[in-house]
């Protein structure tokens, strides 16, 4: 089954700074007694085994203990109820990793798969602020990070993260996050924005 997505990855994590987890590959903790987060991903364009998924949205939820590379994740995926039954199963089969690509990567961490819900999710820009939304749910705002020359602060080298190895930086000016039994939230946490790019 082939398959290809490409789009803009908008993410919130419970980290109070840019989240070690990237950085260092998953090698140093997070800020935190536990690692929260909240991965949008908004496909421009995509197809997956003939089924179009292009204009669709998602979200993974992720819960890890601090040290992400020891395992144990709870994982759970919000598909936006506009996508037909077709597309959202289509999704739900690339990011379980059942078809291989950067989220079958994720699959020796994964402890519990906690499930596929359809919420509407709206991910919106305004002068290069980007705010998500899922239903009543989730809600966080964040900027890319701009140096003197207007370019956006990118981390390289990252290869533990679906949407690596670049990651453009954009820290959440405000997040509240309550879902699949997933809750965080608060001001100036870690948040990263950048184009992806998926094929299996």
């Amino acid at each position: 089954m082939a398959w290809n997505l490409e789009g803009t990855l908008y993410e919130n994590c419970s980290c109070t700074a840019i989240c070690p987890c990237t950085w260092s590959n998953m090698s140093a903790p997070a800020t935190n007694d536990f690692c929260n987060a909240a991965l949008a991903f908004n496909i421009g364009s995509g197809e997956i085994d003939g089924t179009d998924v292009s204009g669709c949205s998602m979200v993974m939820m992720v819960d890890s203990p601090p040290l992400m590379s020891e395992g144990n994740w709870n994982v759970g995926l919000i598909i936006d109820s506009d996508a037909s039954d077709a597309q959202a199963e289509a999704l739900g089969s690339v990011m379980s990793g059942a078809l291989g690509g950067p989220p079958a990567a994720l699959g020796p961490l994964l402890g519990n798969f906690i499930g596929v819900e359809r919420h509407p999710i709206s991910i919106t820009t305004d002068n290069g602020t980007h705010t998500v939304t899922v239903g009543d749910s989730v809600s966080y705002t964040g900027r890319p990070e701009l140096n003197e020359a207007g370019e956006v602060v990118q981390l390289s080298g990252i290869l533990a993260h679906p949407a690596g190895p670049i990651l453009g930086l954009a820290p959440v000016e405000s997040s509240t996050v309550s879902a699949m039994g997933i809750e965080f939230g608060g001001e100036n946490l870690s948040g990263f924005s950048n184009p992806f790019s998926w094929a299996g």
